[in-house]
């Protein structure tokens, strides 16, 4: 796939979604780094049901360091691996505040030393939060560059760096919700709905379905 294939194909996504962001309730920083960390094996929906209780009882470093682990498990008893996603969070709330006065670090060293954080999740805050444009390469994003040709690669961290490297400029910054929109709602894993998408004669798929 050229860089011009690319170009048509993000300006396709553009075109049909201008302001693409997450479908994760946040209003802060903050609440998006918990969010995303509780996320891991999880579906957004069940994490937002989660914060949406959580965080109109506490959403702030302190707040939640003050729930305690065993305070803050029934937020989130029904998410996926939620005891250890429970002391990560409330370790995460302690370093916050003893190391960064309360806020979170806007540099991807620092917020992958956080407990629970991962390159790809500190990918997405660095990206959602703070603008800059990095792109986390979920499952959905692994398979659409891989399904597409966009970026294909075997491993995950071999797909964001293509996808970095290759991704033009303009399409950067918004690129990772593009695709992971695109991965869920259409590109999806079993049989994806190629009658029904906007790249699909740019594809390189060789086994597109009919709807």
């Amino acid at each position: 796939m050229n860089r011009t294939i690319r170009t048509r194909i993000y300006g396709r996504l553009r075109e049909a979604n201008p302001a693409p962001t997450t479908e994760l309730y946040y209003d802060t920083p903050f609440e998006l780094l918990v969010a995303v960390i509780l996320s891991a094996q999880a579906t957004d929906v069940s994490v937002n049901k989660a914060t949406e209780r959580l965080y109109a009882v506490a959403n702030t470093p302190a707040a939640l360091l003050a729930l305690g682990v065993e305070g803050l498990k029934p937020f989130i008893r029904h998410i996926g691996l939620f005891n250890t996603k429970a002391v990560n969070v409330i370790r995460t709330c302690e370093i916050l505040l003893r190391d960064y006065g309360g806020e979170v670090p806007e540099d991807r060293k620092a917020l992958e030393a956080l407990p629970g954080v991962g390159r790809k999740t500190a990918n997405v805050v660095l990206n959602t939060a703070f603008g800059q444009p990095t792109i986390a390469v979920d499952t959905h994003i692994f398979r659409v560059a891989n399904r597409t040709g966009l970026a294909p690669g075997k491993t995950v961290r071999e797909v964001e760096d293509r996808l970095v490297r290759l991704t033009p400029s303009e399409f950067r910054k918004d690129a990772h919700h593009w695709l992971i929109l695109h991965g869920r709602y259409v590109c999806v894993a079993r049989k994806p709905r190629c009658g029904a998408c906007p790249i699909e004669d740019l594809c390189e798929y060789p086994d597109k379905a009919e709807d």
